[in-house]
């Protein structure tokens, strides 16, 4: 093992997960047979046998097993999945192969990140398959349980899960900038469809975040610590402005984007406990 390698030795059941992204389908990154050899080589495997036409998984799951006992191996094989270098020609199937690696390999306590371009493995608690999926502020409403415009909510469950991808990847300034513009997007749709005289003559185009947080609270919408705790992710969202980050002069990191979710978590299930029942 490398020095300081969180990894250890995988569960089998890891492993045949390893080789299933590694192969690739319709939906991830897809490699023939000798693209697969080729794949490992690159990951700097040595002494790669030829692809023999076997059928894809079962041939990349037996040199994978091959190595089960090496975790310096393995973890090569896991970094090459998440470097840009790999995808070349199809830049835009990164984030969805860290996604899908960091699906499964959480359990065994680590994750893949690529801040800057730069695969790495971290250390991560195997309960939290995703941030804020668990903990003190559990999701329990979608975003269809809050708005009724299908369209509007299909597009912020959208930025929901680009937050997900800027947080696999290390992207923390952009994770919480995608969580600020959420909350945004669900306040102003629900304040319009739930009682849009709120808005007095203001657009919904062109009402503000603080403003809309405070509208929420009075109308008995959200709570009072959820109200406070949103006036700081706006305070960070408004990081979209690189001289608001500047004056600041505080850079955010993971513990601050962890501190984050959580707000939004507690926004989006105060609004599903306060939903209007139906007529």
């Amino acid at each position: 093992m490398t020095p300081h390698s969180p990894l250890g030795i995988l569960d089998a059941n890891t492993l045949e997960e390893l080789a299933r992204v590694i192969c690739g389908d319709e939906h991830l990154y897809y490699r023939k047979g000798y693209e697969i050899a080729r794949f490992l080589e690159h990951a700097g495997w040595q002494r790669v046998p030829e692809y023999d036409g076997e059928y894809r998984r079962e041939w990349a799951l037996a040199r994978l097993t091959e190595r089960r006992e090496d975790p310096t191996e393995l973890e090569r094989v896991l970094l090459r999945l998440a470097d840009p270098r790999e995808y070349l020609d199809e830049p835009e199937q990164l984030p969805a192969v860290i996604s899908a690696v960091n699906a499964f390999i959480i359990h065994e306590g680590v994750r893949l990140e690529n801040p800057g371009g730069r695969p790495r493995l971290v250390a991560c608690d195997p309960s939290l398959t995703h941030p804020g999926s668990q903990g003190p502020v559990e999701l329990r409403a979608t975003m269809t349980d809050l708005i009724t415009d299908q369209n509007m909510a299909g597009l912020l469950q959208h930025r929901l899960d680009e937050a997900h991808t800027c947080y696999a990847n290390g992207a923390h300034v952009a994770a919480i900038i995608m969580l600020g513009s959420l909350l945004e997007g669900v306040l102003v749709h629900v304040v319009h469809e739930r009682n849009a005289s709120l808005l007095g003559a203001t657009s919904p185009d062109r009402v503000s975040l603080d403003s809309l947080i405070k509208t929420c609270h009075d109308a008995g919408w959200i709570g009072a610590d959820v109200e406070r705790f949103c006036h700081e992710l706006r305070k960070y969202r408004n990081f979209v402005h690189p001289r608001a980050e500047i004056r600041e002069a505080h850079a955010p990191d993971r513990d601050t984007l962890d501190m984050c979710w959580p707000v939004v978590n507690a926004v989006l299930n105060d609004l599903a406990d306060s939903q209007p029942e139906a007529a």
